[in-house]
């Protein structure tokens, strides 16, 4: 049965507070209302669309990142714990798919966990050394997908990360990699 429009904008409102991160395609098939309904409801109740929720997110993450600037990050992080664990979502867009089947290319999926994982280290420089990654399903136009960075090693020259990503609840990505990091205090002695 659905919901008459003041208690689904209000059910909408709940959802979206519950997860900042859901799209339009989600909330359409939960409510059974087209996604220009969604749209609607969300403007009548000041509600920016993903992209602006995720973007808002970033920025406030921003200021715990050091290795890398903001801008140079592939993808919007979303959560970070400098040495353990970050986050990151990135919309697939016409511009990161083969113009012929719309199916994302490779190296935008490497560019997310790659740049996460530069991301996550609280060091001034830090680069790639190697790394080892899977693709396991299509990603496709559209699809939001979900970075996630695990520290499962370090010592005094290397990380070593995991990175999985996802779309929705379906692993698409997976992939260790091994990160080179300097201190500030190396050279000066």
């Amino acid at each position: 049965m659905k919901l008459k429009k003041q208690a689904r904008q209000e059910s909408i409102k709940n959802e979206i507070e519950r997860n900042p991160f859901i799209t339009d395609n989600a909330l359409s098939d939960k409510f059974a209302v087209s996604i220009q309904t969604i749209r609607l409801d969300r403007t009548q109740l000041n509600i920016p669309e993903l992209r602006k929720r995720i973007k808002h997110v970033a920025k406030e993450n921003h200021d715990r990142i050091r290795s890398i600037d903001g801008s140079e990050i592939i993808g919007d992080v979303i959560n970070v714990e400098p040495n353990k664990q970050a986050v990151s979502m990135i919309n697939i867009g016409e511009d990161s798919v083969f113009s012929r089947n719309y199916i994302a290319r490779g190296h935008v999926l490497f560019a997310q966990a790659n740049s996460l994982c530069v991301a996550l280290i609280h060091k001034p420089i830090v680069l790639t050394r190697e790394s080892k990654v899977t693709f396991l399903k299509p990603v496709k136009l559209n699809d939001v997908v979900t970075a996630e960075a695990y520290v499962i090693n370090n010592d005094h020259k290397y990380y070593e990360i995991e990175v999985k990503s996802y779309v929705k609840e379906q692993q698409v990505f997976g992939g260790t990699f091994k990160m080179y990091y300097t201190s500030e205090d190396e050279g000066n002695g």
